[in-house]
């Protein structure tokens, strides 16, 4: 006998499973209590391909923003867990993604939200990257909220560049049928998509 095809009540889903626990992505906090230890000057900062200051590992090393010492990530020899453990030093920035880490609130902070965090992770995508990097306009976003639903709602930043949503209370909705994705070079049949 054929495999039948699945149903959509085959396809149940768990809140954890929609809000991210079994993909094991993170939700960045938008607040964090130690803020206060931050390093006056987090505009000069050493490049991303700052070697360890310890092992002199070459990459994926994070930036300690309470004194701007480099020092690699637990995957290679742990130093900047150290580092914490030793001084704690909270706050560290990844040069590897620009995630910023707080080992006291054993959580990722976000720091394009987080104003005290914005100035550093600004210079550190400059260095990176040698461009500017599109910011969330909060502000911009609740103008455009009250006049679109909030279904419609788009994240725009403050240069006028659309961004996609990185999140969407509708996840249940998608169809069963994920199989049948039409490939990348597919015309888009919504109107949204002729936006310029």
């Amino acid at each position: 006998m054929a495999d039948k095809a699945p149903t959509s009540s085959s396809f149940a889903v768990s809140d954890e499973l929609l809000h991210g626990a079994e993909s094991e992505w993170v939700e960045a906090r938008t607040w964090c209590d130690h803020l206060a230890s931050l390093s006056s000057d987090l505009i000069h900062i050493p490049t991303p391909d700052t070697p360890c200051n310890r092992c002199h590992h070459p990459s994926g090393n994070w930036l300690c923003l309470c004194c701007k010492e480099v020092l690699c990530s637990r995957y290679v020899n742990k130093h900047m867990l150290q580092h914490y453990q030793q001084t704690s030093h909270c706050l560290a920035l990844g040069f590897s993604d620009l995630s910023v880490w707080c080992f006291s609130c054993n959580s990722y902070i976000n720091a394009q939200v987080v104003p005290q965090l914005r100035p550093i992770y600004e210079a550190a995508y400059i260095l990176k990257f040698g461009e500017p990097p599109l910011l969330w306009n909060v502000e911009l976003q609740n103008v455009i909220a009250s006049s679109m639903g909030k279904d419609e709602l788009m994240n725009v930043t403050m240069s006028g560049r659309v961004e996609a949503q990185t999140w969407c209370d509708h996840l249940a909705s998608l169809s069963s049928d994920l199989l049948c994705i039409p490939s990348p070079d597919t015309p888009c049949n919504r109107l949204v998509c002729n936006l310029a």
